[in-house]
C-alpha cells in the first residue's frame, strides 16, 4: 500500500494504521497464544491459539453466557452447550473463506456429533435469507445463531469480532480452550477436539 507525502504526519499515521490492520486480517491474529491471566474469571481475549493446539486446563477461563435466535427462528441459550465440547464458528454468507471452511466444519461435525461435541455457527453482518440459503446449499446440519450486530462476539471480552471466519472451542466445563482467527482446517480442528475429548469430564 503506497504511502505518499511523508512530510504529512497525519497521512503517515493513517498509512501505518492501514498496514497494521491489513497485516492483522491477513495473519488471522495468530501471533500469540491465548493468555488468560486470571483463570476462573471471565474469559478475555489476548491472542489466538496456535493451530491444532488448546490452552492448558490451568489457563482456561469460563466463556460468557449468551443467547439469541437461530436462523430458523427458534430461541437459543448457551446453557444448552453445558457438559459437551463445543465448537463456535463465526461466519457470514458474504465471507469467501467461510464458503470454503463451512463444508469442512460440516464434515468434522458429522464425525463427532455423537461423541459429546456440539457445533454452533454464529452468522454475523448478514441477511437471514442469504445465510439460510447458504447453509442449505453446502449441507451444513449444525445450528447457527442469527447475529447481524455481532453481539455474541462482543460477549467474549476483547474478541476480534471483525475477523471472520473465526472459531472458539469450549471444553466440557464451558471454558474457552482455543481461539482460532481465520479459517480452521479439518486436520487442526480434529486434532484439537481429540485433545478435549480425552480430557476427563468437568
Amino acid at each position: 500500500m503506497p504511502c505518499a507525502a511523508p512530510r504529512k504526519k497525519r497521512l503517515i499515521v493513517r498509512c501505518v494504521l492501514a498496514l497494521a490492520t491489513a497485516a492483522l486480517l491477513a495473519t488471522g491474529c495468530s501471533s500469540t497464544d491465548v493468555d488468560q491471566t486470571k483463570p476462573g474469571d471471565r474469559y478475555e481475549f489476548t491472542g489466538a491459539t496456535p493451530a491444532g493446539q488448546v490452552v492448558p486446563t490451568s489457563g482456561r477461563a469460563p466463556a460468557p453466557p449468551f443467547e439469541g435466535e437461530l436462523l430458523d427462528g427458534s430461541p437459543f441459550d448457551s446453557e444448552s452447550l453445558d457438559g459437551d465440547v463445543a465448537v463456535i464458528n463465526f461466519w457470514g454468507s458474504w465471507c469467501a473463506p467461510c464458503r470454503v471452511e463451512t463444508p469442512d466444519l460440516q464434515a468434522v461435525y458429522a464425525d463427532v456429533r455423537n461423541q459429546g461435541v456440539q457445533f454452533l455457527g454464529v452468522d454475523v453482518k448478514d441477511q437471514r435469507q442469504l445465510a439460510t440459503a447458504f447453509m442449505a446449499a453446502v449441507g451444513a446440519e449444525y445450528p447457527s445463531l442469527f447475529d447481524p450486530r455481532g453481539e455474541v462476539a462482543l460477549a467474549f471480552r476483547g474478541f476480534p469480532a471483525n475477523v471472520v471466519p473465526s472459531t472458539i472451542l469450549l471444553d466440557r466445563g464451558g471454558r474457552v480452550a482455543a481461539v482460532y482467527t481465520g479459517a480452521v482446517t479439518q486436520d487442526n480442528l480434529r486434532a484439537a477436539l481429540a485433545i478435549l475429548l480425552r480430557e476427563p469430564g468437568a
